[in-house]
């Protein structure tokens, strides 16, 4: 199973070939952010869905008292670039509204049931965020 850093760089090479299908199926794309501190862009493999033409993440960080670095960097700069298999494109970054998130978890947790459990485990609302195409 691939996981951080192999998992991002063998998707590249393949355009998603090696990768996109992970875990128990669960579709993945990556997701590249500028670093809040550093400006540095980093790459993370996160699991999605599609909704409307846009896509989904959830900011779990496996149920974690504090959200994920990747999320608090989109917060800090929201344009963000994505590979979903070969298609590579820039996407603005925005957390989901409460009705969305709503609409949203369901789906998402319909690909990777650990979402819930996860969220059993911490205080925060985990963010659900939603990627569109610029």
């Amino acid at each position: 199973m691939l996981y951080g850093d192999e998992h991002v760089r063998r998707y590249e090479e393949t355009d998603g070939e090696v990768g996109h299908d992970w875990e128990n199926g669960a579709p993945t794309l990556i997701l590249t952010t500028r670093g809040r501190k550093t400006g540095q862009e980093r790459k993370f493999a996160l699991i999605y869905q599609e909704h409307e033409g846009a896509y989904a993440l959830v900011a779990s960080n496996g149920g974690a008292p504090r959200h994920p670095g990747w999320y608090l960097n989109l917060q800090a700069h929201p344009e963000v670039k994505v590979q979903v298999k070969a298609d590579k494109f820039t996407a603005r970054a925005r957390t989901a509204t409460d009705a969305e998130r709503e609409a949203l978890w369901p789906k998402m947790t319909a690909v990777w049931p650990a979402y819930d459990e996860y969220q059993t485990k911490t205080d925060r609302k985990i963010p659900v965020v939603v990627l569109e195409r610029v």
